[in-house]
């Protein structure tokens, strides 16, 4: 069996749309569980022992069991609850749950990473707590936190392929179809391969940039 470029190029039209579902997909996750996850990791912060007892439960669960395992009883789980979901919202909603938990600990990380010799100058001037986590603690965990946040959203956008088990017409769920109708399943692997390895490349180099061009505001202004 020979390698066949010519029947990845005729379904480009189709591995497009797939290519698009993913993006989409990871993105809106991604975004959804960095807002999710920044409420978590401040309310278990500032919430009290029971609030952070109750949440970081939750966040060691997620953290603790496969994506596919959570996805699997959020689709076919939730109608034994009465939630019905198509598998789109189901992936939307599983991948920024997913991605939530694991955020959380980012910024978790992020405040503890914050002198509290910072927080304690803030009181001393006034600042109420909700300006003191904006205007000292958010921007000086800002740079600790990016690198980890990117790398957390790769492997967000690896971990997305697992959406096609519940048939989200993503990239992978569309270019293995690709390949057990064409019998070129060489073809598949080599094309999904590239296609996530182009994603990857350009998400660590736009994040390479976003740090630069942090580190070099937050020097600027010291």
């Amino acid at each position: 069996m020979m390698f066949d470029p010519q029947v990845i190029i005729e379904k480009l039209p189709e591995i497009g749309s797939g290519l698009f579902v993913t993006l989409w997909l990871w993105i809106a996750g991604v975004l959804g569980g960095v807002v999710a996850g920044f409420i978590v990791a401040t309310a278990r912060r500032f919430g009290g022992k029971i609030v952070n007892a109750v949440l970081g439960t939750i966040v060691e669960v997620l953290r603790g069991t496969p994506f596919l395992i959570q996805i699997f009883l959020l689709y076919y789980g939730g109608p034994f609850v009465g939630l019905m979901l198509d598998p789109i919202p189901c992936g939307l909603i599983g991948l920024t749950v997913y991605s939530a938990a694991y955020y959380s600990e980012v910024f978790r990380a992020g405040y503890a990473s914050v002198p509290v010799g910072h927080v304690e100058a803030a009181a001393c001037l006034g600042m109420t707590r909700f300006q003191t986590i904006s205007r000292i603690q958010v921007p000086e965990m800002a740079l600790i936190v990016l690198p980890p946040a990117i790398n957390l959203a790769i492997i967000l956008l690896k971990e997305s392929a697992v959406l096609s088990i519940i048939t989200v017409p993503e990239l992978t769920a569309t270019v293995s179809a690709i390949g057990s109708q064409q019998y070129a399943f060489l073809e598949a692997i080599f094309i999904l391969a590239i296609v996530y390895w182009i994603i990857v490349e350009l998400t660590d180099r736009l994040g390479r940039v976003a740090e630069n061009r942090l580190s070099r505001l937050r020097f600027s202004k010291a």
